[in-house]
This record gives C-alpha cells, sequence and structure tokens, in this order.
C-alpha cells in the first residue's frame, strides 16, 4: 500500500503534473473460441469478451475513485486474430464486425488484437488475414490492429513488409472520409511483446494466461517538473531524479494493477511504466528532453539525451513493481504530443531525425502523417528501416504512419483525443521501390545465434 506522504506526493502529480494511470487492458484468450464457421467462431468470440470484460469499465472508474487518480482508457486485447480465422480464410470480416460489437457492448475504448505474427514466414489464411485489415478498420472504431514482420532470432520477413506497405495505404484510404484514421489504428512491429498494453499494437500473446490485467503508466508532465524543480544540475544528477520519479510513479501503477486484477478475477500480467504523451501542454516527452537543455527537440543532442531519459525511467520503474513488462520506456509519437507537434512544424524534426530516436527509446516511427501520394513501397522502406533498427539492436520497434489521403507537405491533419494532430512529414522522393520488391527473408543478425 501506499503510505501518507506517497499518497500526498500522489495528489500533487495529479493536480499540477497529468499523472494519469492511462490504460486499463484485459487480456483474454480466445483460442478455446475457434469453430469451423466464420459465425460460429465470432458468436463465441463475442459471448467470452462479453462476459469477461463486462465490469473492466466500471471496476476502473472504481479505482479511480478510490485511489484519486485518473485511469484514461479501458482497453481489451485479444489472441492474434489471424490464428481465429485460420479455418475460414476470406471471411475475416465476420469476426471483425463482432469484436466491434463487443468492444461496444462492454464500453471500452479499443480493443486489440486484429493481428498477425509473419515475422518468418506467412501461409496462406495469415496473407487473407492481412488483406482483410483495411475493411476492418474502416468498418470498426474501436479496433486496432498489428503485424509482426520480425525479430532479431528469425530475421525480417520482407514479403510481408512489402504487403505491409500496400495495407497500410489501403487503409487510410478506405478511411479517406476521416483524413486516413484507420491507418492510425494499425502498427507493423519487429519483436512485438505478448504483454503490451497500449494500442495499437496490444495483442494477447499464446504464452499468456486465461485473462490477465496489464497497466500502462504515464507521467511525462510528473518527470518534466522533477528536472524543472532541480535546477542546474549534472548530466548524471539528472538521471538519479529520473530514475526516482519514474519509481513513484511506477508504485501507484502496481498498485491499480494489482486491486485490477483482484477485482477481475484476472490475473495480474505486467505493469507498463512507459512515458506516453498526450497533446495537451505540459504532458510532453519532447518538453522533458527540451528541459534537458536542447532548444528544441530534433537538435543535436536529442538522441543522447533520449537515451539517457529511456534507460533512467526503465531502472527507476523496474525497482517499483514485481513485474514489469511491455513497452517500457519513452514514447515519441508526433500527433499525441504537443512538443513533438511544434518540432515537426517548425522543421526542427524530421523523418530521419526520428529514425534515429527510435534506435534508444520504445516503439519507432509512430503517428507520423505523411503525404496521401507517397508510394506504397516507400512506406515499406520506412517499415524495413525500423524493422531493421528493431533487429540487430534486439529491441521492440514499429511503424505507425498515416498517409493522408489528398494532402500533402505543409498541411495538417487533426484526428481528436488522444491521437491529437500533425503536420504532414516530407519522405524522401527517392525510390526504394526495387528494394522492396526483392522479397525473400533478411536473414537474422550473427549474434541471434545463441542456442
Amino acid at each position: 500500500m501506499l503510505g501518507r506522504k506517497e499518497i500526498i506526493e500522489t495528489i500533487d502529480m495529479v493536480e499540477k503534473e497529468h499523472f494519469d494511470v492511462r490504460t486499463v487492458t484485459m487480456g483474454i484468450s480466445l483460442l478455446s473460441c475457434i469453430r469451423e464457421s466464420a459465425e460460429e467462431t465470432a458468436r463465441f468470440c463475442y459471448d467470452k469478451i462479453c462476459k469477461r470484460a463486462e465490469n473492466i469499465v466500471k471496476v476502473a472508474n472504481e479505482l479511480s475513485e478510490t485511489y484519486g487518480v485518473p485511469i484514461i482508457n479501458k482497453r481489451v486485447s485479444i489472441t492474434p486474430a489471424s490464428l481465429l480465422t485460420a479455418p475460414f480464410a476470406g471471411r475475416e470480416i465476420v469476426l471483425a464486425k463482432a469484436l466491434g460489437r463487443a468492444a461496444d457492448e462492454v464500453g471500452v475504448d479499443f480493443l486489440g488484437g486484429y493481428s498477425a505474427l509473419v515475422g518468418k514466414g506467412m501461409t496462406g489464411y495469415e496473407r487473407s488475414f492481412i488483406e482483410s485489415i483495411p475493411e476492418a478498420l474502416s468498418v470498426t472504431e474501436k479496433m486496432c490492429s498489428s503485424v509482426n514482420v520480425g525479430s532479431s532470432k528469425s530475421g525480417i520477413n520482407m514479403d510481408a513488409v512489402r504487403l505491409m506497405g500496400e495495407i497500410v495505404k489501403k487503409t487510410a484510404e478506405a478511411t479517406a472520409d476521416k483524413d486516413g484514421l484507420g491507418a492510425a489504428k494499425l502498427v507493423v512491429f519487429c519483436n512485438a511483446v505478448e504483454d503490451n498494453p497500449f494500442m495499437a499494437g496490444a495483442f494477447h500473446g499464446v504464452s499468456e494466461g486465461e485473462t490477465v490485467i496489464n497497466v500502462g503508466v504515464s507521467g511525462p508532465g510528473v518527470v518534466h517538473s522533477a528536472i524543472k524543480n532541480l535546477g542546474e544540475a549534472t548530466t548524471e544528477e539528472l538521471a538519479e531524479k529520473i530514475k526516482k520519479t519514474a519509481f513513484k510513479i511506477t508504485r501507484v501503477g502496481q498498485l491499480i494493477a494489482k486491486e485490477a486484477a483482484k477485482r477481475l478475477e484476472a490475473e495480474f500480467g505486467i505493469v507498463d511504466l512507459s512515458l506516453a504523451p498526450t497533446p495537451v501542454m505540459g504532458d510532453s516527452v519532447a518538453h522533458i528532453l527540451e528541459e534537458m537543455g536542447l532548444e528544441s527537440v530534433g537538435a543535436h543532442g536529442t538522441t543522447a539525451a533520449l537515451a539517457m531519459l529511456n534507460d533512467a525511467v526503465k531502472k527507476g520503474g523496474v525497482m517499483a513493481s514485481s513485474m514489469v513488462g511491455g513497452l517500457s520506456g519513452a514514447f515519441i509519437p508526433v500527433s499525441e504530443d504537443i512538443g513533438m507537434i511544434n518540432a515537426a512544424k517548425s522543421g526542427a524534426i524530421t523523418l530521419s531525425k526520428l529514425e534515429a530516436m527510435t534506435a534508444v527509446c520504445s516503439v519507432g516511427i509512430d503517428m507520423v502523417a505523411i503525404p496521401g501520394d507517397t508510394p506504397a513501397s516507400t512506406i515499406s522502406g520506412i517499415i524495413a528501416d525500423e524493422a531493421a533498427i528493431g533487429m540487430i539492436n534486439n529491441k521492440t520497434t514499429a511503424v505507425r504512419v498515416i498517409p493522408v489521403p489528398n494532402k500533402g507537405v505543409g498541411e495538417s491533419v487533426e484526428f481528436g483525443g488522444l491521437l491529437g494532430s500533425a503536420p504532414i512529414m516530407a519522405v524522401s522522393p527517392y525510390s526504394c521501390a526495387k528494394f522492396v520488391s526483392r522479397g525473400g527473408r533478411m536473414p537474422a543478425p550473427i549474434h541471434s545465434n545463441k542456442n
């Protein structure tokens, strides 16, 4: 339990520094729901989600009131759906619609797990599933999708990389009336993790239990305030302050996660201690970096500052929870961070600089709006670059880009809510089509051979 001093500190974090528990996510295994027909499988999946998650919103709201900590999102993640649709390839949309209805019925903000794991190879039913993603995300509002195209152990499936460039573009076009919003609910991974509570990449891994609660905490404003109040300090002192602050943030997440699991009769999974920003002033990872001494995020030194921040967050948080998992670090989504939005508008940050930053932080090229006429092969090239960074560095990386239909560089797009707004950023005009079209599999790095 929290002591008196910790309670007072938590109240200050909530009232003055935008601290919140970003998500309570219930992972549900749906493997037992697989039947021969699409209709039967969809019905069993719908029923199980509605039964297991019927109280998640109620319990999260009760915990928020009890402990005085805002819980922003309540979410569900499921078994990668490509496994569920294997018996009825070509009719995946039946399940997609049932999942959308289930999310609406239990009242969660998002449902993740319309996903496929094709890091080493891709079966016919998995290709069929992936090709269903644009329609699935256009006919549902709350469902999110992810595809894992590689790992440090298996290498990169370049056939999947090529396909996903096309799928991202088709998903944006299928939701052109909403500025390509569907693509904001689709992420392409390398080294995807099974216990990530954050969208759009959450899915319930096959090695997970029947029903599991994973919690994602967030506190960019708390870290920013701590550094600001520190005044003049050495880099080592900055790192130490961030560690101590991350510890306090994570302790609250641990408390919420354990209590939520108990009340929902589920296993306690992990606490993901990622610093997840919002478009609100005072809740920005970019502003943390600037408080460290950068004139603007994107300046030389940004990658070094981000590396230190990410490492210090992990070191502090891991001591505060019995189970740390998910992604755990610092997120740099452009449209969801007011500091990143302003840096992109001013030209201080570019896709190339973002790519360098992803080598040392959580996830990757995230919530970046690009011109609608960007070739699918260029999107595949962006995915390949990020997957290579993840594969070589044995870390999770991802791409969530939105090719905004009928818009170009100099324009902006407004998604609203936590998804925020973003200026449309330029991509390289030079083609990578020939490289992407080669297909096959990029071999795993030599350091993957550890058996």
